[in-house]
């Protein structure tokens, strides 16, 4: 039996792309939302979740950090991936042909230049990958999508331009879940660990948290908060550290976090994406 690995949206999103560029051995499969993903991973359904976290352009996917402390997964391997908008139609549209253009409204944005020197005007979807299907259904030979080069073979369309978006930079970094950890070797080359804490919302708490990690010479990444309870009185942080659970800076920079902290969880360690070492 193929294994399988899950992924929010419809077919042809660029996480379906992601899974097939990363995991091209396995059989995408997707779900309507992050939630139906982590549980399709818990019962064993699944086999690995490729979900996003952030976007160079867009920002952090907020409701992933909400799920990660409860969801049940340890974080494997993270995979960064270049977007790149494809401009597709119905086949034997020529260009001059299309007057408008579906898709997210992100989407949009991030090719509002290009559409408007050809002359399209943009339409608000769904997203990227519906945006394609509702091209494909309708049989509209005005009307073209702004979506990835997945959901032009997904959905039978031909790609009138290629990667039409106005920044070079377009990233979006995603994170692949599994049910159980697989923490690298110490000498296994460079990884990131995952954490989240929570701590009372009182001057110096966070300071006094994080103090461990600049003493002991450890490298944050990535530090998220966000309210949690219902309401203003208590925060939960969400944090990247370059380093590994078994080393002694580690170990130290641990043992201060949880003196100053409540509920410290280890939401995995993997291996650090080659890009890393490019920025």
């Amino acid at each position: 039996m193929t294994a399988r690995i899950v992924y929010q949206g419809e077919a042809g999103a660029y996480s379906h792309l992601a899974c097939r560029e990363h995991f091209p051995d396995m059989e995408p499969w997707a779900c309507q939302s992050f939630s139906e993903a982590f549980a399709r991973v818990r019962s064993g359904e699944a086999d690995l979740a490729m979900i996003p976290v952030e976007n160079t352009v867009a920002g952090r996917v907020s409701d992933i950090y909400h799920l990660l402390p409860e969801g049940g997964l340890s974080i494997i391997a993270e995979r960064y991936q270049p977007i790149h908008h494809q401009l597709l139609a119905l086949p034997g549209v020529s260009l001059s042909d299309i007057t408008t253009a579906r898709s997210h409204p992100m989407a949009l944005g991030q090719v509002r230049d290009r559409l408007t020197g050809l002359g399209i005007a943009a339409i608000a979807d769904v997203d990227t990958a519906a945006a394609a299907r509702k091209v494909a259904e309708r049989g509209d030979r005005q009307i073209a999508a702004v979506a990835s080069r997945v959901a032009a073979e997904v959905y039978g369309l031909q790609i009138l331009a290629e990667d039409i978006e106005d920044s070079g930079s377009n990233t979006t970094r995603f994170i692949v879940l599994s049910r159980t950890p697989h923490i690298p070797d110490m000498d296994g080359g460079p990884v990131v660990s995952s954490f989240v804490f929570r701590t009372r919302s009182v001057p110096s708490a966070l300071y006094k948290a994080l103090g461990g990690f600049a003493s002991n010479g450890l490298n944050l990444t990535k530090l998220e908060s966000y309210m949690i309870g219902g309401g203003f009185t208590a925060a939960q942080f969400y944090v990247d550290v370059e380093g590994h659970p078994d080393s002694d800076a580690m170990r130290h920079a641990l043992e201060e976090l949880d003196f100053f902290t409540e509920d410290v969880r280890h939401l995995g360690t993997y291996p650090a994406d080659g890009i890393r070492a490019q920025s």
